[in-house]
């Protein structure tokens, strides 16, 4: 989407949408919302680095880590000239911009991002590029790019915008497990969790992904203790916040299996109706390999963040 022609077409917009891929949102949904999206790399050697999804799929990625289970894959954050690639048709088109990044406590992104709005702005004093923090990540980010996306087609002006999304930030969450350790670990995200399950042969973790940072929320050793314990996890952070699903969006995010997650969300949906909460459907996102590179193949859970359009 970054050729002129696109941006002379798209200069329509009251302004444009931009994530890193973090934010994990299915290509063909990012083209139809508009929104543009800066990948992240990943490798298999530490030498070899690919860009997500334009030169590795998804789903090849998984089957990488599933053939090969001793192998720790890495991921390398967008350089600054890719964002600055990305920016410049929109400043020179005079379309303001907001970018989210990936939580800083995880990824250097955001920093990229901030030092490539500088140098556009050096060559476009003008140009408007709102560069946040969304300090969340994965199928969650997907969900505020999302709702980025609705503000911005509702309607709302620029900095109207921007203050809704700082504000609904702080409501997001993510509740999930993953299939082992070993990727935690390896990834360097084990932190408050390793205290509580790292040392226990067989112990799958519950982890809650809040402002930016992960806390341990239980532990299991079946599949379905861990996912239930998840379940609880999104009940009880409903009636923190007092709140039915019309207030929300939600979704399941997966990784290598998707009958699995299919069968979680129809689980989910059986509690939550049990639980009075009508609502008719959750929909299902697959996690990048960004993400998978700390969590494994076998992370399973929900994003959860306030709408931004009530």
């Amino acid at each position: 989407m970054s050729d002129k022609a696109s941006i002379s077409k798209e200069n329509t917009e009251a302004f444009h949408i931009i994530s890193d891929g973090s934010c994990d949102l299915p290509p063909e949904l990012a083209v139809e919302k508009n929104i543009t999206v800066v990948p992240f790399y990943v490798s298999f050697d530490d030498e070899h680095y690919e860009k997500e999804i334009a030169e590795v799929g998804i789903r090849d990625f998984y089957q990488r880590m599933v053939d090969n289970p001793k192998v720790f894959p890495k991921s390398s954050m967008p350089s600054v000239q890719d964002f600055i690639d990305v920016f410049t048709p929109y400043a020179e088109a005079g379309t303001p911009v907001i970018c989210i990044c990936i939580t800083t406590k995880f990824s250097g992104s955001y920093q990229s991002a901030m030092n490539a709005r500088e140098m556009v702005l050096e060559e476009h004093p003008q140009a408007r590029i709102a560069v946040i923090d969304s300090t969340i990540n994965t199928v969650l980010q997907g969900l505020y790019v999302l709702e980025a996306a609705n503000i911005r087609d509702s309607g709302a002006d620029y900095d109207a915008a921007v203050a809704r999304l700082e504000k609904i930030k702080s409501t997001g969450r993510i509740f999930f497990t993953v299939g082992d350790m070993e990727y935690l670990k390896h990834g360097g995200r084990i932190g408050k969790v390793a205290g509580v399950a790292g040392s226990v042969l067989g112990i799958r973790p519950v982890i809650t992904l809040k402002q930016g940072e992960i806390f341990p929320s239980g532990i299991g050793r079946s599949r379905k203790g861990t996912t239930g314990k998840c379940i609880d996890l999104l009940l009880n952070y409903l009636k923190e916040e007092n709140a039915g699903f019309e207030r929300f969006s939600i979704a399941v995010g997966y990784g290598y299996d998707y009958e699995e997650a299919q069968a979680f969300r129809d689980r989910t949906l059986e509690i939550l109706h049990e639980n009075g909460y009508a609502i008719e459907d959750i929909p299902l996102y697959q996690i990048g390999a960004t993400i998978s590179v700390h969590t494994g193949p076998y992370p399973l859970g929900f994003g959860i963040v306030e709408k931004g359009v009530l």
